[in-house]
């Protein structure tokens, strides 16, 4: 190898080294999300489950981030997670608090299959933000 091709070799290596350096672990990452004012989710919810809660509602009620979160004061065109500023918020955790104790003194029976049916933000809501109020005949 000749002097040119070992050299550059090197610095190459060198500044690998030091971008690394200024880049985030993985623990810092993980560090970095943590998500703030957590009431009713676990505080120690990964980053991964938490998009994946968070992606639920987004489904269940057909609504974007900015339904329940509020945007933050220094930058509007972000939201801030961790403010209560919006009602929905609240609802929300209102909401997960009824379903899970629906589902603790309804649904906490494994049928033949293995299978466990419990109800979630889907059931009434199937896409709306208000669930669709069927009229009973008789």
């Amino acid at each position: 190898m000749t002097y040119r091709k070992t050299l550059t070799i090197l610095i190459l290596v060198a500044f690998g080294f030091t971008l690394s350096a200024f880049m985030p672990t993985e623990k810092q990452a993980e560090q970095e999300y943590r998500a703030e004012n957590l009431k009713v989710l676990p505080k120690d919810i990964t980053k991964d489950e938490l998009d994946e809660v968070m992606d639920g509602f987004k489904v269940a009620l057909g609504v974007k981030c900015g339904h329940c979160h509020a945007p933050r004061t220094d930058d509007p065109s972000k939201l801030d997670f961790a403010s209560d500023a919006k009602i929905e918020k609240e609802i929300a955790r209102k909401m997960m608090k009824m379903t899970a104790k629906i589902n603790k003194k309804y649904f906490h029976r494994v049928d033949e299959k293995g299978i466990m049916a419990n109800i979630s933000c889907m059931t009434c809501h199937n896409g709306n933000t208000k669930p669709e109020i069927l009229a009973i005949q008789k």
